[in-house]
């Protein structure tokens, strides 16, 4: 079993949760109360425009978390040794944090590029975990 995978799902984990670092300075700058807790996605509206931004960034990196993560122990349980998915595997996490600096930033083309880059890592492991399964079984 290559370890890489399991590598790669922590560190998208932690992108999901490295989201949360930009979205709470925004919120910190929205003068944050525990008021609003109970409604907080009428707290969204108060953000400044970058901090919309990375709360947009922080909802869609859970969406595609919830892509990835099923490729990648597709690839554990299918045992991949396919060094073009262990790119993708370690590539993934990477371009999902540029992706979120980028969408902060404002720079459309770049965060194109990098949700595209991303989703192509993620249909590569569907693809290599898929046949490692279908090997195996």
């Amino acid at each position: 079993m290559d370890a890489s995978f399991a590598w790669s799902l922590l560190l998208a984990a932690g992108v999901v949760v490295a989201s949360l670092v930009p979205l709470g300075a925004a919120r910190s700058q929205a003068d944050f109360q525990l008021s609003d807790l109970a409604a907080p996605r009428a707290m969204a509206d108060r953000l400044p425009e970058w901090g919309k931004r990375a709360n947009w960034a922080h909802l869609n990196s859970f969406e595609a978390f919830t892509l990835f993560a099923p490729a990648v122990l597709l690839c554990l349980i299918g045992q991949v040794h396919n060094p073009i998915a262990v790119i993708a595997a370690w590539i993934h996490p990477a371009l999902r944090l540029a992706y979120i600096a980028a969408y902060v930033a404002n720079l459309p083309p770049v965060r194109s590029l990098c949700w595209a880059g991303a989703m192509v890592c993620t249909g590569v492991l569907y693809v290599e975990g898929l046949k490692g399964v279908l090997a195996a079984g």
